[in-house]
């Protein structure tokens, strides 16, 4: 009777391992909230075409460029790592699909406020205040050529720092000019914001602050900070 049992526990494990196989290690991640979520401060119909289209197009291309490599069982801050060594494809699609991760996850509806705990005290200590952080961080965005990302930074020495990126570059990749770890990003690509703001980047930056999930920048800081 019992052989009979571990059989057909067995024999059920089956269909669920084989799905385990078949699922791949780099997954696209359902957005963390609704397409309306963050209104009024990102529009519907951009995030709709921003995850769904934008998004969703650099994970595809980024799983068809590494399809048949070690790169489909890589994690991904491995691949940064080395991702001078990578053609153009993996670099731009495997930036893209990672970024536009983050930074879902940057933001939450009835976001914003100020920084409080650690990460606010190190933005206060750093910059001088949180409205100077604002102003430098903002800068950067409107100043960043064409397209791109700006991001809050911890640095080797564990001390915060600004950054801007071309394209889908970021700090995690070993061509970036300032390497660290990514506490929070702001994608300032005009598929971000046109439809709502048009030209103006700036608009969109501040309005953004208003959309800002502090609670997950707070985690990627002190986890960033653990690793040093």
């Amino acid at each position: 009777m019992k052989k009979i049992l571990v059989y057909f526990i067995v024999l059920m494990a089956i269909p669920f391992a084989l799905k385990a196989q078949q699922e791949p290690f780099h997954k696209f991640a359902p957005l963390p909230y609704a397409y309306d979520a963050l209104e009024p401060y990102i529009d519907k119909m951009t995030m709709e075409i921003h995850y769904d289209k934008h998004h969703r197009a650099y994970y595809n291309n980024f799983m068809a460029a590494m399809k048949g490599t070690e790169l489909e069982k890589t994690p991904m801050l491995s691949i940064f790592a080395n991702i001078s060594t990578q053609p153009v494809a993996i670099r731009n699609n495997a930036g893209g699909y990672w970024n536009h991760e983050m930074f879902w996850n940057c933001m939450k509806p009835n976001g914003g406020g100020t920084p409080s705990g650690k990460l606010g005290d190190a933005i206060t200590s750093t910059f001088g205040s949180f409205d100077n952080f604002k102003k430098q961080f903002a800068e950067a965005g409107v100043k960043r050529f064409g397209s791109g990302w700006v991001w809050l930074v911890v640095g080797k020495d564990g001390k915060l720092f600004i950054s801007s990126t071309p394209n889908q570059d970021n700090p995690l990749m070993n061509i970036a000019e300032q390497p660290g770890t990514p506490v929070f990003c702001l994608d300032v690509w005009e598929h971000a914001y046109y439809l709502k703001y048009q030209n103006k980047r700036g608009d969109y930056i501040n309005a953004w602050w208003n959309v800002v999930n502090w609670d997950f920048a707070q985690k990627l800081y002190a986890e960033a900070l653990e690793k040093k």
